[in-house]
């Protein structure tokens, strides 16, 4: 099932997300849904907090970046309770995106590589070293289980330069193309 996503403004994006157990209710099917969301609206990654769920979870597919990185042509995980255990290497630019802030992208730093324990969908423990766009894409998602969205990560300067752009969409007055949830603020940023 097409789940809606929480665009900004929601508070659930700025809170850390909490831990989640093996028989957590209806876990698979949470999980298959996530990846029929994510597909739907054509997107890399998607955090449980995007979908309304203050918990530890996010899914991964980075096999749209295999034609720059053939090894990721199935690159398809899930991430429960992940903690990054390390960043290494020289920081690098790319302009992100985010489900949650439709039409806004940006360029976000970070680093090319991490390592990361986490439990699949089995809840099998992990600990992988993960390198270039999946590391990426995995910082990106696992920010938002920690309450951090991409635009904390710009300067005040090219916040100020998005503001109308993020007041639109806490008013939602933004063309998605995919199932989203808006907040309807009248404040503004």
């Amino acid at each position: 099932m097409v789940l809606p996503i929480i665009a900004y403004g929601d508070p659930i994006l700025k809170k850390r997300a909490l831990e989640i157990e093996k028989n957590y209710p209806d876990l698979q099917k949470l999980i298959a849904d996530m990846f029929e969301t994510l597909e739907n609206a054509i997107g890399v990654g998607l955090a449980a907090p995007q979908i309304g769920l203050p918990i530890r979870l996010f899914v991964v597919d980075a096999s749209p970046f295999e034609d720059e990185e053939p090894e990721l042509k199935n690159f398809k995980k899930v991430f429960i309770n992940a903690e990054i255990i390390e960043e290494n290497g020289k920081e690098w630019l790319f302009n992100e995106g985010c489900l949650s802030f439709p039409g806004i992208r940006e360029d976000v730093y970070r680093k090319p590589e991490i390592t990361i324990r986490y439990f699949d969908e089995n809840f099998v423990e992990h600990v992988d070293k993960i390198k270039g766009y999946a590391a990426r894409v995995i910082q990106h998602e696992n920010d938002h289980i920690n309450g951090v969205v991409f635009i904390d990560k710009i300067n005040s300067l090219k916040k100020q330069l998005i503001r109308r752009r993020l007041n639109n969409i806490l008013a939602g007055n933004v063309d998605v193309k995919y199932k989203t949830k808006f907040v309807l603020s009248k404040r503004k940023i």
